[in-house]
């Protein structure tokens, strides 16, 4: 068998580089070497066909980042949109924070390791229930036994409504972990002994308030009026947890937002044009791992995701300035 001409960092590296187009096609054409030298395209289509796609590669290269004794574990999913595509697989239709609507796409389920500034990707999934049987609970699930597994002991798991069920509540507490979430207005809890009623029929205090979770136990649950008006219920199994502190863990919980929109704006993660799963699952998973470059570089230089990627057109067009090809022809 003939080696293979191209590998994975080659396709990360042009993932960082790439600005708009995210094709192999691209990518083979944007490689470096002597032209006689350089692969097809077919190359870097087999290679995203031939890696195997899990999340093991991602995690052998960030567990050396983090320091699993201290920080943030954030789970939520995202939807990369694919609204054109008819016959690409793994696109279903989903909700989209973004759009506020249902749209087609591929439903990005992340964990993320938050620590101070730092927003390391961990692990992650793609839903796919026609195929492996798995909803995002299921997912959730197997992606905190595997943090479990690897080590980590996070401050607190943070997590959306959509997440907090009973069997997900009793599966982080047997890890012995504490978690913070938002619970629906209709979760049942009593607060006195008195009998299980909404969470947005009780009396909450200003600080917070101890309740019973029916079918749980007891948590801590604070009131809090969003921006545009809206009440929201935030829960944590960490009794002792004061206002403060939520807002300080609610600011550090808006960063696995922030790296799903560096994700797709800097790393190309919904610009596939695949249409195998294999290959959308590869692409997905290296455009992490060159997330996780930009993350490391934004850290050690102070430098943002934008100036990065910037900073590389730059370059190219300041070679291109000092010696242009396209002048003006004379038409006389």
């Amino acid at each position: 068998m003939n080696p293979a001409k191209c590998d994975a960092l080659d396709y990360i590296q042009f993932l960082i580089a790439a600005q708009t187009v995210y094709s192999t096609t691209e990518a083979a054409r944007c490689d470096p070497r002597p032209e006689t030298e350089r692969p097809a395209h077919d190359a870097y289509t087999r290679l995203l066909r031939r890696q195997p796609p899990d999340s093991a590669e991602l995690w052998a290269e960030v567990q050396g980042c983090i320091c699993r004794e201290r920080g943030l574990l954030g789970l939520d999913d995202s939807t990369l949109d694919k609204p054109y595509a008819r016959a690409m697989e793994l696109v279903t239709s989903h909700w989209s924070g973004k759009h506020h609507r249902v749209v087609r796409g591929i439903n990005l389920i992340s964990l993320v390791w938050t620590e101070a500034e730092a927003r390391f990707p961990s692990d992650f999934r793609l839903y796919d229930k026609a195929h492996d049987g798995l909803d995002k609970n299921d997912h959730f699930q197997h992606m905190l036994f595997s943090a479990n597994a690897r080590g980590f002991s996070p401050e607190l798991v943070a997590f959306d409504s959509w997440y907090a069920s009973l069997a997900n509540l009793k599966f982080i507490r047997a890890c012995d972990w504490s978690w913070l979430t938002q619970l629906k207005a209709n979760r049942l809890v009593d607060p006195d002994g008195s009998g299980n009623r909404p969470v947005s029929q009780t009396l909450i205090g200003l600080t917070g308030s101890r309740v019973h979770l029916k079918g749980y136990g007891w948590i801590q649950v604070f009131k809090i009026a969003a921006p545009d008006g809206s009440i929201e219920y935030w829960a944590t199994s960490h009794l002792r947890m004061t206002l403060e502190q939520l807002a300080e863990y609610a600011a550090r919980i808006w960063h696995i937002e922030e790296y799903h929109r560096g994700l797709k704006q800097f790393c190309g993660v919904e610009r596939a044009q695949h249409r195998l799963a294999i290959a959308q699952r590869n692409h997905i998973g290296f455009a992490l791992r060159a997330f996780l470059r930009l993350e490391c570089h934004r850290l050690h230089s102070c430098t943002s995701w934008f100036e990065a990627k910037a900073s590389i057109v730059r370059n190219a067009i300041r070679a291109y300035l000092a010696q242009p090809l396209y002048t003006q022809i004379s038409t006389t």
